[in-house]
């Protein structure tokens, strides 16, 4: 996946450029701000990143530009933050738009999503979930949240998942025990509770020790606060 990236500042342009990168994107820029369009087209893109305030033309003028030829998801990034530049956005076609500073990881998580929503890779699982605030990471099998990263055992982590892809919906016990052993044979209630336990020990340190709700005799919750 192509993201290109129409930001004049150097150091935030690199900055997303590395990030992305690291989640596999390739990531391209415009050759010259005075025709934005020209390098869109070379480069065709499967999402684009739009400033608002830039040289020659603003990022308003290139987002229309952009929309007479294409229907390609388009993110606004902006420290303006006043409501009609955020309505003006949205009416010439962005997909979303968000304010500078922001938050590398819930940028990704947005990212993901619409290149999800609009190229329907839906089998693939997203590398970043968010859940109440938190991101999970599930190349690395971690959650953070406010600075704090937790780390997960592989089945911690993957009854997480589990509940989380089913968001205040219940999960039975039978169902996370077949997902986990594959095989009903190796069915071991106690092992599942002591692990939901320690998940709930670990999801304490960054204050969601009481999002992941048991349903007596049905399941679990992954609740959202």
């Amino acid at each position: 996946m192509n993201i290109f990236i129409v930001e004049d500042d150097l150091a935030i342009f690199e900055s997303l450029k590395f990030r992305l990168e690291q989640w596999s994107f390739t990531v391209t820029g415009p050759d010259d701000f005075e025709d934005v369009l020209t390098s869109f087209l070379i480069q065709e893109p499967h999402l684009v990143i739009l400033d608002i305030q830039l040289p020659a033309f603003d990022g308003f003028y290139w987002c229309r530009e952009i929309r007479a030829v294409s229907k390609v998801p388009i993110v606004f990034l902006s420290s303006r933050d006043h409501p009609m530049d955020m309505v003006m956005a949205m009416n010439m076609g962005a997909d979303d738009y968000i304010q500078k500073p922001f938050d590398t990881d819930v940028l990704l998580a947005k990212l993901q999503a619409l290149l999800r929503r609009t190229y329907s890779y839906g089998e693939e699982k997203p590398d970043v979930l968010e859940w109440n605030r938190a991101m999970i990471d599930m190349k690395r099998g971690v959650i953070r949240m406010d600075g704090i990263e937790v780390e997960l055992t592989k089945n911690e982590f993957f009854i997480l998942a589990v509940l989380v892809e089913s968001s205040n919906e219940i999960v039975s016990r039978d169902e996370l025990i077949r997902k986990l052993w594959d095989d009903e044979r190796f069915v071991n209630d106690n092992t599942l509770t002591v692990n939901v336990t320690r998940l709930r020990h670990k999801l304490a340190e960054i204050g969601l020790g009481e999002a992941v709700v048991t349903k007596k005799g049905l399941g679990y919750v992954a609740i959202t606060l």
